[in-house]
């Protein structure tokens, strides 16, 4: 069912190494979000893979993941990454910037949505240096990043837990080490008359 896809679909900022992301299952991902909606379907996303280590190593440099837990210095060493998805506009089909961040999110919804019904984890990240990040990639002058996807097998635990009564919504790690995600409750987010 799509609820227990979603709901199994957490951000991941620990990833087990041994399991390598393919190519194959990346352009899969990427075949999900470009079958999803576009405004006024100009499709003017463009999508950068790579699995290659070497340049896996630099996104991880140019990337920071967990900034709600500083202290924790996420990822530990050894968990980081082992693939990206760089969701870019081309900026030679529109160069209206704002105008289409409804598209990254469509299209990073379907990527991890597709990521987790393969068993795979994701995390979108948008604490990165968008000028480090287009030179160390090589990408066109044309396409800029919008958007960076963190995809591999997950080292860690996540879970929904309930908003405290305090109402913050700061995921944290809890004593067994999982990560907590609160969400407000159904009621708390319906609006009704």
């Amino acid at each position: 069912m799509l609820k227990d896809l979603i709901k199994a679909n957490r951000s991941c900022r620990g990833y087990d190494r041994s399991r390598r992301v393919t190519k194959k299952e990346l352009t899969e991902m990427v075949d999900c979000a470009r079958l999803s909606a576009a405004g006024i379907n100009l499709q003017v996303l463009k999508y950068y893979i790579t699995n290659d280590r070497e340049e896996a190593a630099k996104l991880n440099e140019l990337t920071k993941l967990g900034a709600m837990l500083p202290e924790l210095k996420l990822p530990f060493k050894g968990e980081e990454p082992p693939a990206y998805i760089l969701i870019c506009q081309d900026l030679d089909i529109s160069d209206k910037e704002d105008h289409f961040l409804m598209d990254v999110g469509i299209a990073a919804q379907s990527i991890t949505l597709a990521a987790t019904e393969m068993g795979l984890a994701a995390c979108m990240i948008g604490n990165y240096s968008q000028v480090k990040v287009h030179e160390a990639m090589g990408l066109a002058p044309n396409l800029r990043v919008k958007l960076i996807i963190a995809v591999g097998k997950s080292a860690e635990t996540a879970k929904i837990v309930r908003v405290p009564a305090s109402g913050l919504t700061a995921y944290y790690r809890n004593d067994k080490g999982e990560h907590c995600v609160p969400k407000r409750s159904l009621k708390d987010v319906l609006i009704t008359k």
